[in-house]
């Protein structure tokens, strides 16, 4: 992003001192507008400025959404939601797990997100102000979950349909068979690159056809993703889980069986990869069968 296409009358040294000078001159933009433009002002390096704001981003909203799990751990109450309740995380396995994560985060994790701005940019990647319309962020990111959805349903089963690939790969993201929120993304560093690639790959492949896309939509489209990703893992199921309401979305419930069998319930977002591939494990596979051997069984009877 250019910063001296904002009119202003000199350069403080503070972020504020640029946040209110951009203010008196450009009117136009909205509160939180003023904060984007004053920041990359600030900062006169666009790498630089998007490089830190994404990798904060990244940790506050990871090990913030992390938090209320971590939480929820620790009471009882809650244990009738575990759905492996007789397997609870330790303090010690916490720990260590968050230790691990947070390596992976700055030695896997933040180079790529180092390399992300001019890589989007150069396919078209917007950074200016005014942001994108609600509509324009709500479609695109819904077409990245998709995206998504895709590429992690088959990378992962990928993973088990060659063993060297899971023993070597795949493998250590299954120490916890009782997955927990920190877990999401406690994997070696080559499934963290390859699945990684399906969460921002999507966006980039998606600029570069269309030539549309702001990094606004691309941070929202990663807080969900994060969301989507630690719930999945937070071992709980409760009445008001997303799925039964949108029956379509996986969730703990389908993720859970997946850490459980280690077999099965490939997909990241959504069941319907596994319910047409025949996929499902646990529960879902056995509800299904049961559907199955009852239009059998009606069918037989009907013949008689």
């Amino acid at each position: 992003m250019n910063s001296t296409t904002f009119a202003t009358a000199a350069a403080p040294d503070s972020y504020w001192g640029q946040f209110e000078e951009i203010s008196k001159y450009n009117v136009s933009l909205n509160y939180f507008e003023r904060l984007w433009v004053a920041w990359y002002a600030y900062m006169q390096n666009d790498v630089l400025a998007t490089g830190i704001m994404s990798f904060v981003m990244h940790e506050a909203v990871y090990f913030g959404r992390s938090l209320p799990w971590i939480i929820i751990d620790c009471m009882p109450y809650f244990n009738k939601y575990k759905i492996q309740n007789q397997k609870i995380p330790t303090a010690k396995e916490q720990w260590q797990c968050a230790f691990l994560v947070l390596l992976s985060h700055f030695t896997v994790e933040l180079p790529q997100i180092w390399l992300f701005h001019p890589m989007a940019q150069f396919c078209g990647l917007s950074t200016t102000v005014p942001f994108p319309s609600p509509w324009t962020m709500a479609y695109q990111i819904a077409i990245f979950f998709v995206l998504e959805d895709a590429w992690h349903y088959w990378t992962h089963r990928l993973m088990y349909v060659y063993p060297f690939l899971y023993k070597n790969i795949h493998k250590i993201h299954h120490q916890y068979s009782a997955p927990f929120g920190l877990a999401a993304e406690y994997a070696s560093p080559i499934e963290v690159m390859v699945l990684g690639l399906g969460t921002v790959g999507s966006p980039i492949l998606w600029c570069a056809v269309s030539g549309d896309l702001h990094i606004l939509t691309m941070y929202i489209w990663i807080v969900l993703r994060l969301f989507q990703a630690i719930d999945a893992h937070s071992g709980y199921e409760f009445p008001w889980s997303l799925h039964h309401f949108f029956p379509v979305w996986a969730g703990a419930e389908h993720h859970d069986e997946h850490h459980e069998k280690f077999i099965g319930n490939y997909a990241s977002s959504f069941r319907w990869w596994d319910y047409f591939l025949d996929t499902e494990t646990g529960g879902f596979a056995k509800r299904r069968e049961a559907k199955r051997q009852a239009k059998l069984n009606a069918a037989a009877k009907k013949a008689e």
